[in-house]
């Protein structure tokens, strides 16, 4: 539970909601009651609310675009605070480069597309990804040969005291993973990040964009899913050693390993947390039976009821 004062305090901020279903703001459809349901919608508010909960010893989550996370079927406790910081500033060209500055709630593709019609590249791999920028600074995202890592200047971090900012060089980058995923995060949320970004020719990196659309339109399942389940291996794809160990069209309750994209899972109707975590086991213990190799994951469980 919340306290009450608390709450009343958030409601002074902005919108407030208490046992909200997470299940209608997350991609995959799943998931139980929010404690409170909060609503930044900006840089500011969302560090005041971060400010709030520490003052009043209370968890917090922070939700973006609802993609890459599975919550649990009896839901999070604490404040689940919806990220809406989508303000963008620039891009500032400075010869052959710019620098540009996104609030951590802004979507990664609505922005990569609007920086490749500029005529900037950098980030244009990241089209078709539906995640917000601080989602894609946590795990660092990456699509297609390209990453955030490769552009990522640094992030600006509410931490419950103020706001502090760090130089991506800080922040430990790697595969799917940063100093966030390792608990660097635990208490804090990213506010926003900066970027510096090369000047491209606006018609190739439109091209470039389309090329994506079609390979993504061709490999991945459409419905509600959370994206990739699994991280790659450095031996093989997710997906290959997946469809290997026979879980292609695998279904527990309403959740179900895609025909198209063995390492997608898709809510076929009425799909819990827990079918999903059924599935995740499932295809963790047949890998590594058969090949010896640990999959790990891509996407968040978060909150309670798996």
């Amino acid at each position: 539970m919340v306290g009450r004062e608390l709450v009343a305090e958030l409601a002074a901020l902005g919108p407030v909601r208490e046992e909200e279903p997470l299940g209608r703001h997350t991609t995959f459809g799943i998931g139980g009651p929010a404690d409170a349901y909060f609503v930044a919608d900006s840089p500011e508010v969302l560090g005041h609310a971060v400010a709030l909960c520490h003052r009043h010893q209370t968890p917090f989550f922070v939700l973006g675009s609802g993609s890459n996370v599975v919550v649990g079927d009896r839901g999070m406790r604490g404040v689940t605070i919806e990220n809406r910081a989508t303000q963008v500033e620039g891009p500032q060209p400075d010869d052959d480069s710019a620098l540009l500055q996104a609030g951590s709630g802004a979507s990664l593709a609505a922005l990569a597309r609007s920086l490749a019609r500029q005529g900037w590249a950098g980030l244009e791999w990241a089209s078709g990804i539906p995640g917000t920028v601080g989602g894609a600074v946590v795990y660092n995202a990456g699509a297609y040969g390209g990453c955030l890592a490769d552009v990522l200047l640094s992030v600006d971090i509410a931490n419950g005291a103020g706001r502090k900012q760090v130089p991506a060089t800080q922040l430990g980058l790697t595969y799917r993973g940063s100093a966030f995923t390792r608990g660097f995060l635990e208490g804090k949320a990213v506010l926003g990040a900066s970027f510096r970004l090369l000047r491209g020719d606006a018609a190739r990196l439109a091209e470039r964009v389309s090329e994506l659309d079609r390979r993504r339109l061709a490999a991945q399942p459409r419905g509600r899913n959370a994206g990739s389940v699994f991280k790659n291996t450095p031996e093989h794809p997710a997906w290959w050693l997946i469809d290997q160990v026979g879980l292609r069209g695998y279904r527990i309750g309403d959740a179900v390993i895609s025909t198209k994209h063995t390492n997608f899972i898709v809510n076929a109707g009425r799909a819990r947390a827990a079918d999903v975590k059924a599935l995740v086991e499932l295809a963790r213990e047949r890998v590594m039976a058969r090949f010896g190799l640990e999959l790990e994951l891509e996407v968040a469980l978060v909150g309670e009821g798996f």
